[in-house]
C-alpha cells in the first residue's frame, strides 16, 4: 500500500518545502514527513496537489508519458467564443510545441470560496468559466493555451487528477489515502 495526500493548495503557496524567501511553502499545511509533489501546481494557481511517499506512484502521476488526466476550472477574460473554445480543444501551438487535443466546455462559475486576493475585475469586461482536461503537462500550459487563443487566465483551480479530486476538501486543507499499485 502507497499513501498518498490530496491537498487543495490555496493561491500563493509554493509546491515545495523548503523555505523559498517570504514565500509560504507547503510546510505551513503539511506536516508529515517523507511526502513529496507529485508534479507542480504554480503560486498564483489553486487547487489538487498530490504528495506521495513513493516514488513509482509519483512517476505514475507526473510523468506525460502515462497520460493523466487533469481538470481544471478556468476563468478567463472576456466573454469566450466557440471558436476559441474549438481552438483550445484541437491544440494550440505553443513555442515549445504543440499541444495535445484537449477536452475543453464553457461552465457556469464553480462554488469556489473567494480568492485571496481576489482577482481584478473590469466593469465593462465579462469574464467566462471553462472547464479544461488535458493529458500532459507543460510548464504553465493552461495559462499559455488560454492566452495563445487571445483570453487570458484570470483564475487557474485543479479540480482532479486522474480519478481524485478535491471535492470534499477545503482550502488548505488536505486528506490522506492508501492507495494499492498495480504491478506494471
Amino acid at each position: 500500500m502507497t499513501n498518498l495526500i490530496l491537498f487543495n493548495k490555496p493561491f500563493g503557496v509554493v509546491s515545495q518545502f523548503s523555505d523559498l524567501d517570504d514565500k509560504v511553502t507547503l510546510k505551513k499545511y503539511i506536516q508529515t514527513k517523507g511526502f513529496y509533489p507529485a508534479g507542480r501546481l504554480d503560486h498564483d494557481s489553486e487547487g489538487l496537489l498530490l504528495l506521495t511517499n513513493n516514488g513509482k506512484l509519483q512517476a505514475r502521476i507526473a510523468n506525460p508519458r502515462f497520460k493523466m488526466p487533469k481538470t481544471y476550472w478556468v476563468q478567463v477574460d472576456g466573454a469566450i467564443s466557440q471558436e476559441a473554445i474549438s481552438q483550445l480543444s484541437q491544440g494550440v501551438k505553443l513555442k515549445d510545441g504543440m499541444t495535445r487535443k484537449a477536452e475543453v466546455m464553457a461552465i457556469d462559475a464553480p462554488d469556489l470560496p473567494p480568492r485571496q486576493p481576489p482577482i481584478r475585475t473590469r466593469k465593462h469586461i465579462p469574464t467566462s468559466w471553462l472547464s479544461i482536461t488535458i493529458s500532459e503537462g507543460k510548464n504553465r500550459q493552461v495559462r499559455r493555451m488560454t492566452a495563445n487563443v487571445g483570453y487570458p487566465t484570470l483564475r487557474l483551480f485543479r479540480q482532479s487528477i486522474g480519478s481524485w479530486n478535491v471535492d470534499q476538501i477545503k482550502a488548505g486543507s488536505y486528506s490522506a489515502l492508501s492507495v494499492h499499485l498495480p504491478n506494471t
